[in-house]
């Protein structure tokens, strides 16, 4: 099987994936290089029909891989798209902006889900409880084992990792033996279309996965209502995920949502370690993750010497055309993202803030930026700022920086640079987040561990792959006899 389906003028004219049929649509959605404004490919606008014929053949379907099964067909798909690691890198930069370097790390982050939820699925689940342990107890014993959802799993994913946050959806749900009916973000579709091309590769019953893609205007609903629904996993912005909360009804949810990560750094850190993880936290993936450094707290008696740290580093982050390969960071997704980031740093310089570097903007390409003596209540700093811009909030006490910390809906995931331990344990017990990273970037995590947000950050089960293969599946207990 292809790579990619290009055509003789190198695009890719793509299909829907309905249990692996490949379906064409007359009307179709472009994609463009957010760059240079390429024609990158296009992909269908499926019907409601479509929507709807995917869930059905999926719900029909009855999955039988055994774990063995499951295990070596995720192994299959990590071995081929790591073996095909430059043309997926740069069909994710294509079609989202991203830069090389971006991009080949996330490939190498797609194996590694792989290979975790590979692992995962030969894992015996299962739990034995004796009965006999109260005074009017039975000589019996309880089991428990996991089975795979009744219905469909429906997913949908962002634009900020085109192929990563696909294989997040699908992985656990093959490990443990799901249908799935995915629609990946209309601005990034190609990465998805590929995904499941490998997993059809290396054996993937195609009734287990289909992937849809079309205007959520017109499908979106569908996606969250049809009868063949029995969990929806989505990934994105919070309106949409409160909006699927208050439409899906009896029904199952994971909502992972957005963030407003802080960098808290104290006096007693090490600032050239502090600086490069502020620098790193905000300006990889050009900013766009929801776990992305958003705010940079800084004690006062060291805010100084940290912000000439911080601007020497951000002038020296490369950006550019995300297909050189020097290049730390390439463009945003669109010139309307750009052009935001641009209109909310401009307001927040005239509600006091001062522009250090940056705010520059040609088309989707959007500097790294440095805001200093922000004031908390700056919706620069209170609502989440989807790129790469570091404003500095400066603080005097442990309490006050808490404080600032937890002021916003969100809560996803922070980063404290510290050493004290007296600092480390007052930030993990009262920094309202789901992730408290000491001396690291608050995005820091493995594939395989729980990830996940509090307040509007997220509802429902964790992710990472044993949070979601757990989210995936139904307890079922049973009990014997035992004498």
């Amino acid at each position: 099987m292809n790579v990619a389906v290009e055509q003789a003028d190198g695009l890719r004219r793509e299909a829907l994936r309905i249990a692996g049929e490949k379906i064409y649509r007359d009307r179709v959605i472009e994609v463009f290089n957010p760059y240079n404004g390429d024609l990158v490919g296009t992909v269908p606008k499926a019907t409601l029909e479509d929507v709807r014929r995917a869930f059905a053949i999926a719900r029909a379907y009855k999955a039988t891989l055994t774990r063995y099964e499951r295990s070596e067909i995720l192994k299959r798909a990590a071995e081929i798209i790591r073996s095909r690691t430059e043309a997926y890198s740069d069909l994710i930069t294509a079609e989202s902006g991203l830069c090389k370097q971006d991009s080949l790390y996330e490939v190498g982050r797609v194996c590694d889900v792989l290979v975790f939820g590979a692992s995962q699925a030969l894992v015996d689940d299962g739990e034995i409880f004796s009965c006999d342990l109260t005074p009017h107890g039975k000589k019996r014993r309880v089991y428990t084992q996991r089975d795979p959802l009744l219905d469909v799993i429906s997913a949908i994913t962002p634009f900020n990792h085109p192929m990563n946050q696909v294989a997040h959806k699908i992985v656990p749900a093959i490990a443990t033996n799901n249908r799935m009916v995915l629609k990946p973000s209309e601005k990034v579709p190609l990465s998805a279309l590929a995904l499941a091309d490998v997993l059809y590769e290396a054996g993937l019953p195609p009734e287990m996965f289909s992937v849809i893609t079309g205007d959520p205007r017109e499908i979106a609903d569908e996606l969250i209502v049809n009868e063949h629904v029995g969990l929806v996993s989505f990934t994105g912005g919070v309106a949409i995920g409160k909006y699927i909360a208050s439409k899906i009804g009896y029904r199952r949810m994971v909502l992972e949502l957005g963030g407003n990560a802080p960098l808290i750094v104290m006096e007693d850190a090490d600032l050239d370690e502090a600086s490069s993880l502020a620098v790193a936290g905000s300006y990889k993936n050009s900013g766009q993750r929801c776990t992305a450094v958003k705010r940079i707290l800084v004690q006062d008696s060291v805010a100084d010497r940290f912000v000439d740290m911080l601007v020497d580093k951000t002038r020296a982050w490369r950006h550019g055309d995300p297909a050189d390969r020097s290049v730390q960071m390439g463009t945003v997704i669109d010139e309307h993202a750009a052009r935001t980031f641009e209109e909310r740093v401009a307001r927040a310089v005239k509600q006091g803030a001062r522009l250090l570097h940056g705010n520059e903007r040609d088309g989707a390409l959007y500097s790294p930026t440095v805001l200093d003596h922000v004031r908390p209540d700056l919706d620069v700093v209170t609502e989440e700022l989807f790129g790469p811009v570091s404003p500095v909030i400066r603080f005097g006490t442990v309490e006050d920086a808490i404080r600032i910390a937890n002021s916003t809906p969100y809560g996803l995931s922070s980063g404290v640079c510290t050493n004290r331990l007296d600092y480390i344990t007052r930030f993990v017990e009262g920094l309202h987040t789901g992730t408290v990273n000491i001396r690291e970037v608050p995005g820091y995590r493995l594939e395989l561990t729980p990830f996940g947000g509090i307040k509007d950050s997220g509802l429902g089960y964790k992710e990472g792959v044993q949070e979601a293969m757990k989210s995936f599946t139904n307890i079922k207990t049973y009990s014997l006899p035992w004498t």
